[in-house]
């Protein structure tokens, strides 16, 4: 019993393949900005895909295993608040937002989301109260990197934990839902991108459950994401780029 479960990936090993993909996808961001239709810049930025549903993932699953809720809200508006001048000093971004799309990080929407799920599942709220508080969420978490799709799809994930093939489909919608804004609204070829972001299906699925021996990645995952956006920061302002993120 305790082989077949040591098969498989631990959230550790999963989440150093989001960090690295991350990582790949901003730097492509910086060397190369705006949305270039060159093809090894274009792969790239597919292998960069794969960290936002991964993040999405780990979201849910800690909201299942915190002991205090409260701590981990906290914790996620805390690093919300330090992602977005990181996030928005990298880009070359106003930190005041002047627009609709991009004018803060994917932290922000994620903080939200473990709100969301509270909300979910507390029986003090009625059905209506839920979907008030449902909809001014989205509308807070619209501006932010995935938008409200980082809001929302966790809160699914988390609803349907234990089925992979709903959580599956829920990526599956999700991700349509933002690839057809993007399509829309911003730009056609990097909109039908953000369907690779499916390929993080197949990591996900051999989720073991188990942490991994490392307990200090929850905050190395935490740490490096603000981290490495100022790092990446500082090399725009030396190498003269102006905005950077799409």
């Amino acid at each position: 019993m305790n082989a077949l479960k040591t098969k498989g990936l631990n959230s550790n090993q999963i989440k150093l393949i989001a960090i690295l993909a991350m990582t790949i996808d901003h730097m492509t961001w910086l060397l190369y900005p705006g949305c270039q239709k060159i093809w090894w810049v274009m792969l790239l930025h597919v292998i960069g895909r794969l960290t936002a549903p991964i993040m999405w993932f780990f979201i849910a699953e800690g909201f299942h295993y915190t002991r205090d809720v409260k701590k981990y809200i906290g914790r996620l508006f805390t690093f919300a608040v330090i992602s977005h001048f990181a996030y928005n000093f990298a880009g070359g971004i106003p930190y005041i937002p002047n627009g609709f799309f991009n004018m803060t990080s994917v932290m922000w929407s994620l903080a939200w989301s473990v709100v969301l799920m509270v909300i979910f599942t507390t029986d003090q709220l009625s059905q209506w109260g839920k979907i008030f508080f449902i909809l001014i969420i989205c509308l807070i978490t619209f501006p932010s990197d995935w938008s409200t799709v980082a809001a929302m799809c966790p809160v699914c994930l988390y609803i349907n934990r234990g089925d992979f093939k709903k959580q599956s489909l829920t990526m599956l919608i999700w991700t349509t839902i933002y690839a057809v804004v993007y399509f829309i609204f911003m730009d056609k070829a990097y909109g039908i991108l953000q369907m690779c972001t499916l390929l993080s299906l197949p990591i996900l699925k051999q989720y073991n459950g188990e942490r991994g021996k490392w307990k200090g990645m929850k905050w190395f995952f935490y740490l490096y994401y603000p981290a490495h956006l100022f790092a990446i920061g500082i090399i725009r302002v030396l190498i003269g780029n102006g905005s950077i993120l799409p």
